[in-house]
């Protein structure tokens, strides 16, 4: 039984030598793509997002309110001829308040 050992270097040509350095920057980028944060961090920051939220919702003023809500309605009467699915849709964001 005969065995044949071969053993190059990597870098033996210009193309072999492109060809690993790609290979590791595919690698790379595919790990960064992939990597996933601690739990315990995305739940902080998730937690931070959510209390955000609800104090940007208790900033508005009930005059913006209203007139936010006037602006929706009038869009809705804008298109009730031409898109009455969009109106519908409209006055209903507008009747949530």
């Amino acid at each position: 039984m005969s065995s044949v050992a071969t053993t190059f270097n990597t870098a033996s040509s210009p193309v072999q030598g492109y060809l690993n350095t790609v290979g590791r920057a595919a690698r790379a980028l595919l790990a960064a793509l992939l990597a996933v944060k601690p739990y315990q961090e995305l739940a902080q920051k998730e937690a931070g997002v959510i209390s955000k939220a609800k104090n940007a919702v208790a900033k508005f003023s009930p005059r913006q309110r209203a007139r936010d809500i006037a602006a929706l309605y009038a869009e809705a009467n804008r298109y009730e001829s031409t898109m009455p699915n969009l109106s519908a849709e409209l006055r209903f964001m507008a009747s949530r308040g």
